[in-house]
């Protein structure tokens, strides 16, 4: 799975639940939250003030 600014965060979560610990450690502590799962990760970026592409290197590593 390539992972980008426009992947959904459910979507991430549903094809690769590993990828969570990851985003929590960036600082993404709503990853259940219902509004999260319709969110792109350049949405979540900004509203917890991460760099969206640093993230998403992590993520494809």
């Amino acid at each position: 799975m390539q992972i980008d600014k426009t992947t959904k965060i459910g979507e991430l979560l549903d094809m690769a639940p590993e990828k969570a610990e990851i985003l929590l450690n960036a600082g993404m502590h709503c990853l259940g939250c219902p509004a999260s799962q319709a969110e792109t990760l350049e949405e979540a970026c900004m509203v917890h003030g991460i760099d969206v592409d640093e993230l998403i290197a992590k993520l494809n590593a």
